[in-house]
């Protein structure tokens, strides 16, 4: 992927992220997620600390780009059948949403961990 496509997908709304995300992760069947020095997960709270989620991104790439600036973190992946398997029971259980592909702008896609699993399900099952 060249720098403007890079660019081009950057900048698209969260919705169309989104969709870009499903599509993405149905065909290479892994997600990424940010982890420090330490192997502990990114997780973002709103301002307003209403909201806490695991913030995903359908490729190293993207992943490294949010976290640019920042030495601590550095993008990791996790297989498909292990995050359905794995991390959107726990999620579930520690009540933290899922930030689809959040923007260099800071906007995200918030979705609960059962609704992501169920729409890359109806995804994975056009291929």
């Amino acid at each position: 992927m060249n720098s403007d496509e890079l660019a081009q997908i950057i900048e698209m709304d969260g919705e169309e992220r989104y969709d870009y995300f499903l599509t993405q992760v149905g065909e290479e069947r892994e997600i990424w997620i940010l982890v420090n020095n330490e192997s502990r997960f990114l997780k973002i709270a709103s301002d307003d600390g209403d909201v806490e989620y695991l913030p995903v991104w359908p490729d190293a790439v993207f992943a490294s780009a949010y976290a640019e600036g920042t030495d601590e973190l550095s993008p990791k992946s996790v297989s498909l059948p292990d995050f359905f398997r794995k991390w959107v029971p726990g999620l579930t259980k520690d009540g933290l949403d899922v930030g689809v592909f959040p923007g260099l702008d800071k906007t995200v896609w918030i979705t609960e961990p059962e609704e992501l699993k169920r729409d890359l399900q109806d995804v994975m099952s056009a291929f």
